[in-house]
C-alpha cells in the first residue's frame, strides 16, 4: 500500500508514453528509483493490462522475464561468444585467433570466409578447441537459439553441434535445427558413448518428450537414453571425452 502512489505514477507515465522504446532504467519519474519497475513487474503487468490500449501491449509476450517486450521497452541484446579457429582469418587487427563477443545484430552482419561453425556447450572445450581451417567455435546457449536466427550467412556453413550425450543434449540439438535445419551432431553417437563407458554419469532431470528433428541414428540413441535401456538416467558429459577422440572426430567432420 505504501508504494501504491509510485505504481500509479508509472502506469500514468506509460499511458502517456506507450511503447517508449527505452530501457526500464531510463524511465525518469520523480521519486521512483531506477530498479523500482523491475522489482514490481508482476503487479505493474496487472495494472498495465487494464489501462493500456491493445496497440500498446504485445500479447504474445508474458511473464516477468518478458515484461520489457510486452510493453515496448528495449531488451538487453542477445550476445554471441565465439573464437576464431583459423589464424588466416584476420577479424581484428593485430590479434590472432581472437575470442569475440558480439550482439546478435552485429554477428548477423559479419562477413567471414567460413566453411565450418562448431557449437559447444562446455566453456573449457570452447577455449581449448583446436585450430581448424576456415572455422569458428561458438560457446553455446543451451535452449536459446534465437540469437543465431538473424545470421543468414550461417546457412552457407557446415554447422556442427557438440553437446552432452544425454536427453537434454539431444533436445537442444532438436531445437537448434528449428533455426539451422542442416546442423549436424558431433560426437553424439553410440560409438562415442560406448567408448567412454568408464566416464558415464547420471542426468538429474531427463526429458521424455518426443523429438522430431533428429536423424534415425540420433533418435535411436535418444530413445535408448530416455527409456533407460543402457543405464538409468545415463549421460556422458562432453568434457569427459578423450582428447584424441575429439581430434579424430574433427578430422572426420572437416573432411
Amino acid at each position: 500500500a505504501d508504494q501504491w502512489p509510485q505504481l500509479l505514477a508509472i502506469v500514468r507515465w506509460l499511458a502517456g508514453h506507450p511503447r517508449p522504446g527505452i530501457y526500464l532504467r531510463q524511465v525518469d519519474i520523480p521519486g521512483i528509483h531506477s530498479k523500482f519497475i523491475e522489482t514490481h513487474r508482476t503487479v505493474l503487468a496487472e495494472l498495465l493490462d487494464r489501462v493500456l490500449p491493445a496497440t500498446a501491449v504485445t500479447t504474445g509476450k508474458s511473464g516477468v522475464n518478458q515484461f520489457a517486450a510486452r510493453y515496448g521497452f528495449l531488451e538487453k541484446p542477445a550476445r554471441i561468444h565465439f573464437r576464431v579457429l583459423d589464424a588466416q582469418i584476420k577479424l581484428l587487427p593485430g590479434t590472432e585467433l581472437p575470442i569475440v563477443s558480439l550482439d546478435d545484430r552485429s554477428f548477423a552482419q559479419l562477413k567471414i570466409p567460413l566453411r565450418h561453425v562448431f557449437i559447444t556447450e562446455n566453456e573449457i572445450n570452447f577455449l581449448a578447441f583446436p585450430p581448424v581451417s576456415g572455422a569458428i567455435a561458438i560457446f553455446g546457449s543451451g535452449y536459446g537459439w534465437e540469437a543465431l536466427a538473424r545470421a543468414q550467412w550461417l546457412m552457407q556453413c557446415q554447422i556442427h553441434y557438440w553437446g552432452d550425450i544425454d536427453t537434454h543434449g539431444f533436445a537442444i540439438l532438436d531445437q537448434l535445427r528449428a533455426v539451422v535445419p542442416h546442423a549436424t551432431s558431433l560426437m553424439m553417437d553410440s560409438e562415442t558413448l560406448l567408448a567412454h563407458r568408464d566416464y558415464w554419469g547420471i542426468e538429474d532431470k531427463p526429458t521424455r518428450r518426443d523429438l522430431h528433428r533428429l536423424t534415425a541414428a540420433e533418435l535411436a540413441l535418444y530413445d535408448d537414453l530416455r527409456d533407460n535401456r543402457l543405464q538409468p538416467n545415463l549421460r556422458l558429459e562432453q568434457e569427459r571425452i578423450d582428447w584424441a577422440h575429439v581430434l579424430s572426430a574433427l578430422t572426420t567432420a572437416t573432411g
